[in-house]
């Protein structure tokens, strides 16, 4: 079954490649499934639906609230706070120009894409597991 896996990520589903990105996507979505997992046996040593929706509701919310992070980051809202605290704690050292520190947005090339969209999954799949709880 693995070496089934293994297959058609390696050579696509029905003779189509898959993309380099996509192969990335899924690889880091079943490392945070597998994650969570992991932290459920480590922590309640068992495997049970409950554990699962509260471990998942932590990874999405971390996987939101850093894509929300970075989202305000590249939209500049950090870079004069930034700056004047690079300029006031290296005021003694050397002398340069407000203009001359770089902006923060500038210095962050993370982009936010990739956790939004990993937290909407993982929380898709929580709602999927609440659903199947109360049902």
């Amino acid at each position: 079954m693995i070496c089934m896996g293994y297959i058609l990520l390696n050579q696509g589903f029905g003779g189509y490649s898959m993309s380099f990105r996509f192969k990335k996507n899924l690889i880091s979505f079943i490392l945070t499934q597998l994650a969570i997992i992991i932290i459920s046996l480590i922590y309640h040593r068992e495997i049970s639906l409950v554990h699962y929706i509260n471990i998942s509701f932590f990874a999405t919310s971390a996987l939101l609230l850093s894509a929300l992070l970075v989202y305000t980051i590249h939209s500049g809202f950090y870079d004069t706070i930034f700056r004047s605290f690079n300029l006031a704690f290296s005021r003694g050292k050397d002398k340069r120009r407000f203009e001359d520190i770089p902006k923060l947005s500038e210095m962050i090339s993370f982009k936010e894409k990739p956790l939004f969209y990993h937290g909407i999954i993982n929380g898709l799949l929580m709602g999927l597991a609440l659903l199947i709880y109360y049902v």
